[in-house]
């Protein structure tokens, strides 16, 4: 028998967390690459765009960038038959999105931070086998590697947030982020750092979010405010406490002093890759759903789309969100499997957790039906091949409005009311 009444937890990480910095980085070499694929009308050409596998590092004013991938000049030419990346276009966009985040100090800058970049070619191996063959298999690429990923939506956020579908912890702990970022950049908490965290603990009633019981936020500061006082955890609670509570529904910001905690440790001025090392792909559970929701392992940042760590992950979160918003179920998960270099998915499992108004193997049916799972399939159909990526690399890749350019596709409903004809 499941449980009705609980307490369950979920955190969140800045724009300014080390690894976020690092995904971010990732994530807008990716942009830029793919921007270039659009200008030069190759975007959908599956033998010759974009393929990249990014990994950034970041630690005390150090940035490393490595990896593997494929790309058309300015920013990989050839020299004797080998693939040479523009390093200092890469260094550039690096230092472009450290700039933007905010980070300007003595141990890490967009000015001061040395970057290397050690990015290499594709490995033919692996080209062979996602490439699309195009007179054997129709124009299907193969899946970029082996895995399963997982999709997820439920309603118990919705009387709170609109059109979210997510688990209210994940959702409240990016939000509170969000508004304190926000609010750093607009000035209005300009004694503020970029690096912070949050976590907050959702009580649930009969199975549906009431209130926070606890909410932890820690964010890095200026050792003095502007009229000289050293700053305290007491004073930052003071500073960001109307921000918090903002961004959380009326009434949820606990009552008791005592539970609301800022700035734990008592002091929060060295922060950042200063603070700590960051590396992409690290926060997998913050960019999904929480730890609400399995996660199949495979991170986002630095993928091209025929990565099904990331495009089928889209893919599975789309196809849950429409089925709860077709009003087949209010809690939905989808699972899907892959094998490197083979188009169709090994496997599709679709849990309603006893939720459902349908039968659930129709339902996996009727998905297929209206919805391949190929990796050309979801990357044309949820157009991925944009430059839309960099804008996910923090506060969380699913419950984010969907976007004019094409940004946050997977999070449209446009699949609803198919699902309801087909029942």
């Amino acid at each position: 028998m499941s449980r009705k009444s609980y307490l369950f937890t979920s955190e969140s990480v800045s724009e300014g967390h080390p690894d976020k910095v690092c995904d971010q980085i990732s994530d807008a070499i990716l942009d830029a690459f793919l921007a270039n694929d659009v200008k030069l009308g190759i975007a959908d050409d599956s033998l010759v765009n974009t393929r990249l596998g990014l990994e950034t590092l970041a630690t005390t004013n150090k940035i490393v960038i490595a990896g593997e991938g494929r790309g058309q000049a300015p920013f990989f030419t050839k020299y004797k038959g080998h693939a040479v990346v523009n390093r200092e276009m890469l260094t550039d966009i690096a230092r472009g999105v450290i700039k933007d985040i905010g980070y300007n100090q003595d141990g890490f800058s967009f000015h001061g931070a040395d970057v290397e970049v050690l990015l290499h070619g594709q490995s033919p191996d692996i080209a062979m086998g996602v490439d699309a063959k195009k007179k054997k298999d129709g124009d299907q690429e193969g899946a970029g590697d082996q895995g399963m990923m997982f999709g997820y939506a439920c309603t118990e956020s919705e009387v709170y947030e609109k059109n979210s579908f997510m688990p209210a912890p994940i959702y409240f702990a990016h939000k509170i982020l969000k508004v304190l970022a926000d609010q750093r950049h607009s000035g209005k908490l300009a004694d503020l750092q970029p690096d912070a965290k949050s976590q907050v603990t959702v009580q649930y009633v009969d199975g549906k979010p009431v209130g926070c019981t606890k909410v932890v936020v820690s964010t890095q500061h200026n050792e003095q405010s502007r009229n000289g006082k050293k700053y305290t955890p007491g004073l930052v609670k003071e500073l960001i406490s109307t921000a918090v509570e903002s961004a959380l529904p009326k009434g949820w910001m606990p009552k008791k002093p005592s539970d609301f905690l800022v700035n734990p440790t008592g002091n929060f001025v060295v922060g950042g890759p200063d603070g700590d090392c960051g590396l992409t792909g690290r926060k997998i559970i913050v960019d999904t759903y929480g730890g609400y929701a399995p996660h199949g392992g495979g991170a986002f940042s630095g993928k091209d789309p025929t990565k099904v760590d990331r495009s089928a992950a889209y893919a599975a979160r789309y196809l849950a969100k429409n089925v709860v918003a077709a009003g087949l179920a209010t809690q939905c998960t989808i699972q899907v499997a892959y094998a490197i270099g083979v188009a169709d998915p090994m496997s599709l499992l679709v849990n309603t957790h006893g939720t459902g108004k349908v039968d659930e193997a129709k339902l996996e049916k009727v998905l297929h039906e209206l919805f391949p799972l190929r990796p050309t399939n979801i990357r044309r159909r949820l157009q991925l091949n944009k430059p839309i990526y960099r804008r996910t690399a923090a506060y969380g890749h699913f419950g984010r409005a969907p976007e004019r350019d094409g940004g946050f596709s997977w999070e449209k409903t446009d699949l609803a009311a198919e699902l309801k004809k087909a029942f």
